[in-house]
């Protein structure tokens, strides 16, 4: 799996790798983030769907991602109708505690509203919105995105509830501790509801593709191990209702990036050799 692009590596990361490893080192700061990975039926197999992120952003330009980004502070204030798992359920699943569980199911659902044009929310527990592809909608997209307002205003505005029935826990990364740009991630699971399309929303991605899990492997996608992971584990079942069903125990994977004996970077995982921590 490729650090970056093509493999390379930036000679400032291998930089931080280097002063990573000297005495009193202290990790940099992490931020909070939920990403969703969008799936659907199709007749070749289940497929997901991939943003390519602008060449030459500050985290992951470049490669393929899911919809997602970091909590705001006003997902985590969020006052908003809820339906499906309490945020103690999530809590569990994530290990992390209840403001910050809601606080992740809020982000899950603004930031996959903003990037792909889907809308995980509905007039009541059971129902869900059809179609958020018009104009009226687009708009509304738009300016959550500008931050006009929050999520939870929307969807008070909308007669909106938030289905966190639809998501599914999936994965947790957190970036290594050299990284200066570092995420705390939980990696969400949904379907894209019956009407709704992912369109082409948002400024932050240059190209959008639905494909099937082990194509995006197979056919040299540009990938960040964490989306290369999940996608792995995706690739397994044929269908959402297979993917949406399986069991998961999701536990926190933070890899560790070190100087290998070539003088390249080397991405070490917990478990393997050289790798000490959590």
């Amino acid at each position: 799996m490729s650090l970056r692009p093509e493999g390379r590596v930036p000679q400032d990361l291998h930089d931080h790798v280097l002063a990573g490893q000297q005495p009193g080192f202290l990790p940099y700061p992490v931020r909070d983030a939920a990403t969703v990975a969008l799936v659907r039926d199709a007749p070749g197999g289940m497929q997901v769907y991939l943003l390519r992120r602008v060449a030459g952003m500050a985290f992951a330009g470049g490669m393929h991602v899911f919809p997602g980004g970091s909590v705001d502070r006003a997902d985590a204030t969020a006052d908003i109708a809820w339906a499906g798992s309490p945020p103690a359920a999530w809590a569990a699943d994530f290990g992390t505690d209840e403001p910050m569980a809601r606080a992740l199911v809020c982000a899950a659902v603004r930031e996959t509203f903003e990037e792909s044009g889907v809308l995980l929310a509905g007039p009541a527990a059971g129902e869900v919105l059809a179609d958020v592809s018009t104009d009226e909608w687009e708009a509304e997209r738009a300016d959550l995105e500008a931050r006009a307002f929050s999520l939870s205003e929307l969807l008070a505005r909308r007669g909106l509830v938030l289905r966190a029935d639809l998501l599914r826990p999936l994965a947790h990364w957190i970036t290594p501790v050299v990284e200066p740009r570092r995420f705390d991630t939980r990696f969400f699971l949904a379907e894209v509801p019956s009407g709704q399309v992912c369109r082409d929303a948002g400024s932050e991605a240059d190209q959008r593709v639905w494909i099937r899990p082990r194509d995006a492997l197979d056919q040299g996608v540009t990938l960040l191990p964490p989306t290369a992971a999940v996608l792995e584990e995706l690739a397994a079942y044929d269908d959402v209702a297979g993917a949406l069903a399986a069991p998961r125990t999701v536990l926190p994977v933070l890899p560790r990036l070190m100087i290998a004996d070539s003088g390249e970077v080397a991405l070490l995982m917990p478990g393997q050799p050289g790798h000490e921590g959590p």
